[in-house]
């Protein structure tokens, strides 16, 4: 599934790619995939409109066209293809965006989880999703002040309170297993239990660990790649994320689930606390 840096990765080769090309027409296969608007309308809105940006918000694309923004999660498999005006449709491919100097952006999903609205560019703050959705690892807002009092009122583990998108936005599973590990939390932990010390290294690893996945282009494993000519680099730098030997102690890293989440950490090295 991608996570932030998979999306900023995706968003950056998009901007790219697309980034100023206007959309001749687009045709959607999966009405359901469009929430907000009737097929009709979300076509009517999109022809002849120009991709000014493309920006992101936790793991949403944004994809701003002029007046509109469109709307975009990938959710577990989506991913973008660039291809040229006469290249076959593959099943998978459920919208395709036709560009008026004869290219093509075609969303493909193999599940037809993801997702697209349409919203006024007025209207993006009052966008539900992105109003429920807490600040990232990276934004001002995160603060030892913000986390630390949500966190003492919860009982949950703290593995499931930091892939809660309305505390924190962006963190995926992979990227939790592996701050966790460099905090030295057991991901059963209650959050409640968390000290100060422990939430300001929550917020350090978290920033340096996407800042690096970032830089890396994501991380590449199993389904996920960003099919835009950019493989993920982070995979190589994963200390418990599907491994099976702790880099620190070489203790065996222990595999459980949490959340119903695959979860990765060292017994030896994150001790859980009660």
């Amino acid at each position: 599934m991608p996570e932030l840096p998979e999306v900023e990765t995706v968003r950056r080769s998009l901007k790219r790619l697309v980034g100023g090309k206007t959309i001749r027409d687009v045709d959607v296969f999966v009405p359901k995939m469009v929430r907000n608007l009737d097929v009709s309308k979300f076509r009517q809105h999109i022809e002849n409109k120009t991709i000014i940006d493309i920006s992101r918000i936790g793991k949403y694309l944004l994809f701003h066209l002029e007046d509109w923004i469109l709307v975009s999660h990938l959710r577990m498999e989506g991913r973008y293809f660039i291809k040229h005006l006469d290249e076959a449709k593959d099943k998978h491919e459920h919208l395709i965006f036709y560009f008026t100097d004869g290219t093509t952006m075609r969303y493909h999903d193999t599940r037809k989880f993801g997702t697209f609205d349409l919203i006024k560019q007025e209207n993006l703050s009052s966008f539900e999703p992105v109003q429920k959705m807490g600040p990232e690892p990276f934004d001002q807002e995160m603060t030892v002040d913000y986390l630390y009092p949500i966190l003492k009122r919860k009982t949950i583990a703290i593995k499931s309170a930091l892939l809660d998108q309305h505390i924190i936005a962006g963190l995926g599973n992979i990227y939790v297993n592996e701050v966790l590990f460099l905090c030295g939390l057991h991901p059963e932990t209650p959050s409640h239990k968390c000290r100060k010390k422990d939430v300001k290294n929550i917020i350090k690893y978290s920033q340096e660990v996407l800042e690096e996945a970032i830089k890396r282009g994501g991380t590449t494993i199993r389904s996920y790649t960003s099919s835009l000519g950019v493989t993920g680099r982070f995979q190589q730098q994963l200390k418990v994320h599907t491994k099976e030997v702790c880099p620190t102690c070489e203790s065996p890293i222990e595999k459980i689930k949490v959340g119903g989440r695959g979860t990765y950490y060292c017994k030896k090295c994150q001790k859980k606390r009660y």
